[in-house]
């Protein structure tokens, strides 16, 4: 599988995704620049977390209308996926790819902890190796992740079964208290309609290795090479 890396001036996580691809996935992996605008070399495509363009204006604005980021609706029509986490979910959501938005934190602090987060959905590219109720621990790095939408968007999202992930406790209990930054419904991340564009706050690329803490991240991964068919394209939903 062909993963690439998208690089934003600002970003940070682009290192730890493309060491977690190449050194632990054992897949190749290349850098994408910002600019750049050909995608057909790569099965999958990954926003990291940082702070593109500084962040300036609000996370990910100046990002979601890049000339990379504006190339991606035809890459995903053609049979890629995207994978955006932290800054990368904020920047999908900036361009229109994912729907609502990511505020600032309801305690106004950055947070940087461990959260768990359950799994809702297990039938996406990027869940297949998970299990419905599953428990997974990523960590989070972030000053703007309560996610928004309004109340028509988010009967939407229940009823089409695009929430991927939700925050809980440990046991599996989704709980205001395991809400790190007051998103609607705990929600932590979603899918686009058609299942092959993700969007989460946490950090799976941090939680790849036993001396990081845990693996768990590796489901995501995983999820997404089981995903592959003999001819290279992906399984439908």
């Amino acid at each position: 599988m062909r993963f690439g890396v998208v690089v934003f001036p600002g970003t940070w996580s682009d290192c730890d995704f493309h060491y977690v691809i190449s050194e632990v996935l054992h897949q190749p992996v290349k850098y994408v620049w910002h600019r750049d605008r050909e995608l057909a070399d790569f099965d999958c495509l990954v926003l990291p977390g940082g702070f593109s363009y500084g962040d300036y204006l609000r996370a990910g604005a100046v990002a979601g209308r890049s000339p990379v980021v504006e190339a991606l609706p035809a890459f995903v029509a053609g049979g890629g996926v995207v994978l955006g986490s932290c800054n990368g979910f904020q920047i999908l959501c900036e361009a229109g790819l994912l729907p609502g938005a990511l505020m600032r934190n309801e305690c106004l602090q950055y947070r940087c902890q461990s959260t768990h987060l359950l799994v809702e959905n297990a039938e996406t590219v990027f869940t297949r190796a998970t299990r419905p109720g599953q428990v997974l621990a990523m960590p989070i790095s972030h000053g703007e992740g309560k996610y928004h939408v309004d109340a028509e968007t988010l009967a939407a999202l229940r009823r089409r079964n695009q929430i991927v992930f939700r925050y809980c406790t440990p046991e599996g209990q989704v709980t205001r208290a395991a809400n790190p930054n007051g998103s609607l419904d705990n929600i932590a991340g979603v899918v686009n309609e058609e299942g092959t564009v993700l969007g989460l706050m946490p950090h799976p690329e941090r939680a790849a290795e036993s001396a990081l803490g845990g693996t768990d991240g590796l489901v995501i991964f995983h999820s997404l090479l089981g995903s592959l068919v003999e001819d290279g394209s992906f399984l439908k939903r």
